[in-house]
């Protein structure tokens, strides 16, 4: 499968690309390697394959940054990933994917989350699916309306030769729709792009997904550099604990690659490698009225940022 391998070069570079830009921002620590191989001892459905994990801890800037590159095969699929897609019972399947979580020191600097993958399907060897998924999201705990404009202008900048304004409008809304804590009535963050079982033409998915995996940086590098020498007390970290809080019970409730990753036998740590090192929940919180922290609270429903702030 030449092409799939193209794929997984590109992923692999951009995993080594992100981690050096990482690094530079940073400026103090660097990332610590686990790279790993799962043989195929005939359970959790012959799932197979290795991939590179990689944590950076304690950081001038980050205090946990995880990004991790998988390439996973497995002989049949979980229940949960067949149910809608009867297509896949009893197929074969094989995914490449890069993700990361990055969870930054200073409250003021956003937490931050990107994927890009590519899944695909056979049957007595016969592609019988293929798709292309990922996307970025922005989840901050002080928002600034600076950054969240230049995080959606990137955002619909990379989409304009696939599709222009509609491109981004759809997957603007997808994003939304996606990382949405129902049972508390908000978004995870300021959302950003989201898109899954992208198959209409491979040279053209791939070419989005590459744009969302190298866009990626230029919508983030800048609000690192504004944000991660602001000045801040327990008051700031407190609140930044306990909206983590809302970031575990999303990744752990609703998110569909952990499920995914969790109920096909996967790798446990790697999985979970995007919840953040600390994070607290405290019983009834209501923050003061006209507060920072309640100044959050706008922010954490779908809104046309570029139409309002723009």
């Amino acid at each position: 499968m030449k092409d799939f391998d193209t794929v997984r070069d590109y992923l692999t570079g951009l995993q080594d690309r992100i981690c050096r830009a990482m690094e530079a921002a940073d400026g103090a620590a660097r990332f610590d390697e686990d790279a790993w191989t799962r043989p195929d001892h005939g359970a959790s459905g012959g799932l197979s394959g290795g991939g590179r994990t990689r944590v950076m801890r304690g950081g001038a800037v980050f205090e946990q940054a995880g990004i991790g590159f998988s390439d996973v095969s497995g002989t049949r699929l979980p229940p949960s990933a067949t149910a809608s897609r009867p297509e896949l019972a009893g197929a074969s399947w094989r995914a490449v994917g890069v993700s990361l979580v990055f969870h930054p020191l200073n409250p003021y600097l956003p937490t931050t989350h990107a994927n890009v993958r590519h899944f695909r399907a056979q049957r007595d060897g016969e592609t019988v699916a293929w798709w292309f998924g990922g996307g970025f999201d922005l989840t901050p705990f002080y928002p600034f309306d600076e950054d969240v404009l230049h995080w959606h202008r990137t955002a619909r900048a990379l989409c304009r030769p696939f599709g222009g304004n509609e491109r981004y409008q759809a997957h603007k809304a997808w994003c939304d729709e996606y990382f949405f804590l129902k049972h508390r009535n908000e978004t995870r963050g300021v959302g950003g792009l989201f898109f899954d079982d992208l198959h209409g033409d491979f040279d053209g998915d791939f070419g989005y997904m590459r744009a969302v995996g190298d866009g990626f940086l230029d919508a983030w590098l800048p609000i690192v550099e504004r944000r991660r020498d602001m000045p801040w007390g327990d008051r700031e970290r407190e609140f930044q604990l306990y909206r983590r809080g809302r970031y575990v019970e999303f990744n752990l409730v609703f998110d569909r690659g952990t499920h995914f990753g969790l109920q096909s036998g996967g790798r446990t740590e790697s999985i979970l490698m995007s919840l953040p090192p600390l994070a607290r929940w405290e019983y009834g919180y209501q923050p003061a009225a006209g507060s920072p922290e309640a100044r959050l609270a706008d922010y954490l429903r779908p809104r046309d940022w570029l139409a309002e702030l723009g």
